[in-house]
């Protein structure tokens, strides 16, 4: 039986998960009560929590604007989930055009926030919901969270299937050499160092089972292997409050370059949009840094975006979802168990 013959006339709604970000200066601070206020984020009882969850908010609210307001005020997060989800359903049409598809949007921490996108996906009256997280990486902190709102906020009808991760699927392999090659080409032959940064999480998490170091390593080995590098290095980054983080920090990576008498080609492995994280985080902060170190050239490879071969990923993904029941990784109807899931004792069920 054909594809085209098991895939008749589905009504089938694809939400894109992500963090979100405020679109203004007034959105920062309840966007960062938001973040905050999340047990993912803090793990602490919601007594202590939320109080604690006012106070950071307050204190950072200034120096968040401040950031914003290099972007223009707010975080271009939104539109680039926009224009990923346009991408997204103009190829979905062209894979399944049996399908009435439709793809929301499903922000964490502001609008549009989970909750809304669950009654206008109620609304749709879908057979299917295919959830398709913007994290390649699985993890407790965003992914899980993700899906654990989702959980509580739908009251639709609809099978719902989930994706859980796809570190080292081929399209996102792709699009992240070529974009690195590019950025590389631009040192003009000057030695570099590949620095793949990934926000970085508490090592307890680590320690507890959460498999996204596992899986940015995964991301990074792939994307190694296929340019071939020979000189490279994993680094975190957005490290916050007192507890030790995966390391090394970004800003380390930078002055060891500096010091080791090279250049660097940031690479945001595990961004798939343009946010404050790359746009002042890499693009400012640190590049004042390797200024400072002497890490020159200091270049930085763009986010995935709407690169082509990122997007057809993101397709095959809702696809092979379509075909499997409950929460899996990208592929995982193709047999077999996912490799990059060993470090993760049941995360992903236990989510969904």
């Amino acid at each position: 039986m054909t594809a085209e013959a098991r895939r008749p006339n589905r009504r089938v709604a694809v939400v894109l998960t992500n963090l979100g970000g405020p679109d203004g200066p007034d959105a920062v601070k309840p966007f960062l009560f938001n973040l905050f206020n999340d047990p993912a984020i803090i793990g602490l009882p919601g007594i202590v929590r939320t109080p604690l969850a006012r106070l950071i908010s307050s204190r950072r609210e200034k120096s968040a604007q401040a950031n914003y307001a290099r972007m223009g005020g707010g975080s271009p997060l939104l539109p680039e989930t926009l224009k990923q989800a346009a991408a997204l359903s103009e190829a979905l049409a062209d894979a399944a055009p049996g399908d009435e598809t439709e793809v929301f949007i499903a922000m964490r921490y502001w609008h549009p926030l989970t909750e809304d996108t669950a009654r206008a996906v109620a609304d749709f009256q879908p057979d299917h919901v295919v959830l398709l997280p913007l994290y390649p990486q699985f993890s407790t902190t965003t992914t899980a969270s993700s899906l654990k709102a989702w959980r509580e906020a739908y009251k639709g009808p609809g099978e719902v299937h989930a994706v859980c991760c796809y570190p080292d699927a081929e399209g996102l392999v792709e699009a992240q050499a070529r974009l690195i090659r590019e950025t590389m080409d631009k040192a003009e032959g000057r030695p570099v160092r590949v620095l793949f940064s990934a926000h970085g999480i508490p090592e307890k998490l680590v320690a507890a089972g959460d498999p996204y170091q596992a899986q940015v390593e995964a991301t990074v080995a792939a994307v190694v292997a296929r340019m071939g590098l020979s000189d490279w290095a994993i680094c975190y980054q957005s490290r916050v409050g007192p507890l030790k983080w995966l390391g090394p920090s970004t800003p380390e990576a930078v002055e060891q370059a500096g010091r080791d008498g090279v250049g660097a080609v940031v690479v945001p492995i595990a961004f798939v949009s343009e946010h404050i994280e790359t746009l002042v985080e890499l693009d400012h902060e640190y590049a004042e840094l390797a200024e400072q170190v002497g890490c020159a050239p200091y270049l930085r490879a763009p986010a995935l975006g709407v690169e082509p071969a990122f997007i057809a990923t993101l397709a095959q993904a809702v696809g092979a979802a379509l075909d499997t029941s409950g929460v899996a990784p990208q592929g995982a109807s193709k047999g077999g168990p996912c490799a990059h899931l060993k470090a993760c004792p049941g995360g992903c069920s236990k989510a969904a």
